[in-house]
């Protein structure tokens, strides 16, 4: 087999299964699991659909809609502390203050678009930061 076939071939089932990939220097190094990509929590996929979801009413001018959406975003966050946080307790500390700003902006007396935009902008941003 082609060198270059063998060494894709290699490094493809490598990235699939988690194994050694060989180097030039003769060592071998790891490849980091696909899980690797979520965070340590776990996946917060469906949590930063809802964040999304959230700044998309809020862009919308529609901070009653938003304060309303983000409600759901509080409560599958708490449904889910059991598991998340023993995870990692840091992390979870640290999205879980970024949430409490955002539903402190929106749920003001008189909500400022902006404020909320930018405690939004900060959740994603954190939650982003977490996938590793």
């Amino acid at each position: 087999m082609n060198r270059t076939i063998l060494g894709v071939t290699t490094a493809v089932l490598a990235l699939c299964f988690s194994l050694p990939l060989p180097h030039a220097s003769g060592g071998a190094t790891l490849l980091p699991r696909a899980e690797a990509a979520t965070s340590k929590l776990g996946d917060l996929t469906p949590f930063h659909a809802i964040v999304v979801d959230v700044a998309t009413l809020v862009d919308k001018g529609d901070l009653a809609g938003a304060k309303m959406r983000i409600k759901d975003l509080e409560t599958r966050w708490d449904d889910a502390e059991a598991g998340l946080k023993p995870r990692a307790a840091a992390d979870w500390h640290t999205v879980d203050k970024a949430i409490d700003r955002a539903l402190a902006a929106l749920r003001e007396t008189s909500p400022d678009a902006a404020k909320c935009n930018q405690a939004l902008a900060d959740l994603l941003s954190i939650m982003d930061t977490m996938k590793g």
